[in-house]
């Protein structure tokens, strides 16, 4: 098997933009975004914060501009890029037999953590999230809130250098928000590069090295 490459996290916008047909989903814009920053993504819907989001993951081509991921071009179908890179942007695929904690643990091994200790790493996530006392549960036996913190959980338990989130504070409330504002200014204060979409002024204040102001698209 060959061996992956490591890539930095540094990200770069260049003037991308998307449009399909007569429709344009986002304007030209350019996003600089290194290790150790949170870059929050703010503007009315349908300005693009998603779109942005998906072109810097490698899920969207542009329609004009580049976007790269550690010097390489953001292709989700480069190991690099993937290994890279993790990503909340709508709905993640989870199963309906399968326990909280065993997606955890499936993620968490599947990139190469040892399978021995993944319980235990899985069990620490849900717990820090404060709904350690749901890993039993199954994904559609959550509450709305429950099943946000449960899709950050995913997230969080890949490796990767660059977080992309897509307002990770929809339904949470003030508490649980805080919480998850911790938990993203730590990974950013170890090094990772976030990028997200954001609405709430609490938690743009508390990881926001930089604020992007999408224009609606025209």
């Amino acid at each position: 098997m060959s061996r992956v490459a490591v890539l930095t996290g540094e990200v770069r916008a260049v003037a991308v933009s998307k449009s399909i047909a007569t429709t344009t989903l986002l304007e030209p814009t350019d996003l600089t975004a290194d290790p150790g920053e949170g870059v929050v993504l703010r503007g009315p819907n349908g300005s693009g914060k998603t779109t942005l989001l998906r072109i810097i993951g490698g899920l969207l081509e542009p329609t004009t501009g580049t976007a790269s991921v550690g010097g390489r071009p953001a292709d989700e179908r480069d190991p690099a890029v993937r290994a890279a890179v993790a990503a909340l942007i709508g709905t993640p695929t989870t199963y309906r037999d399968l326990t909280l904690v065993d997606h955890l643990v499936l993620v968490d091994s599947t990139w190469g953590h040892d399978p021995g200790t993944s319980d235990q790493r899985g069990l620490q996530l849900l717990e820090s999230l404060g709904i350690g006392d749901l890993d039993d549960r199954f994904p559609h036996e959550l509450s709305s809130g429950q099943e946000q913190l449960f899709r950050l959980a995913l997230t969080l338990t890949r490796p990767s250098r660059v977080l992309l989130l897509d307002e990770p504070e929809q339904r949470l409330d003030t508490t649980k928000r805080q919480v998850v504002a911790g938990l993203l200014r730590a990974r950013v204060d170890e090094g990772a590069t976030l990028v997200m979409a954001c609405h709430d002024p609490e938690l743009t204040a508390a990881l926001a090295t930089r604020v992007v102001d999408l224009a609606p698209a025209r």
